[in-house]
This record gives structure tokens, sequence and C-alpha cells, in this order.
């Protein structure tokens, strides 16, 4: 074999190799993303199906119930609620009229079966997401109103 061929065959092992190294990331980070919509876009369907994702919001006051070790709560961005099911150990600043963002996967009967619970930090605090869904549905809900 010449030596051309062999470099030739080499280069493209390489590149051959980087091609499937890069496709394996990115496959590894697709399937980790998990987007997050708002309570009011899940009741709009706008929530991915048959994958996991976030909702953030308020957790409603009076909604917290105990069951063992699964929790049962509504989230809420004032306009629409999602039921919540999470079944584990609460976060210490997770409270009633407090914002959480959880993550999880909707069933067909409208549970949101969460997998992960977040509560912010301190009572300034709320994530820049959750913060804007919840300004824009509380416009949303002062246009509507006669």
């Amino acid at each position: 074999m010449k030596r051309w061929k062999k470099r030739a065959a080499i280069i493209g092992g390489g590149l051959v190799a980087v091609g499937i190294a890069a496709a394996l990331v990115l496959n590894a980070l697709n399937s980790n993303i998990a987007l997050y919509v708002t309570p009011s876009e899940v009741a709009a369907g706008k929530a991915p199906k048959g994958q996991a994702f976030r909702i953030g919001g308020m957790v409603k006051d009076g909604s917290l119930k105990r069951d063992n070790l699964t929790v049962y709560f509504t989230m809420t961005d004032m306009v629409k609620d999602i039921p919540v099911a999470y079944t584990g150990i609460l976060p210490d600043l997770f409270k009633e009229g407090k914002g959480a963002v959880v993550q999880g996967r909707l069933g067909a009967d409208g549970l949101f079966t969460a997998s992960e619970v977040l509560a912010k930090h301190d009572e300034n605090y709320m994530p820049p997401q959750a913060k804007h869904a919840l300004d824009e549905a509380q416009k949303n809900k002062d246009a509507v109103k006669p």
C-alpha cells in the first residue's frame, strides 16, 4: 500500500471515530434535556409528550396533602393549576404559597408525577423563567377580565 493511501485511511478512520463520538454525546445531551413550561402551557397542551419536563410556578395554598412518602400538591401560575404527585423527601424550603420547580412526566390522567422537586432558596429570589411566566400569566388573566 502506498504511503498516501495509508495516510488517507488513518485520516478517514479518525474522522469516523470523531463523528461517532459526537453523535453519542449529542444523543446523551438530548435525552437529558428538561424543557421548562408553565401550568398554563401544560393545560393548553404545549407540554412535551412522552418525555420529562419541568413545571415552574407557585405551590397553591391548601393543596399540600401527604400519604406516607407520597406528597400531593398543586402547581399554579395564578391562571391554571396542575396536580402533582411526588414520592420522596421534600426540600426544607418547600412550602405552600412559595415558588417551586418540579421535574417529571405528565400522565394520561393529567397528574404530573415528579421525580425531582426544587424549592427557591429565599423569599426574594425567583428563577427568571418562573418570574417571567407568572408575569405573563397575570397579564393574560388581566386582559381576559371584562
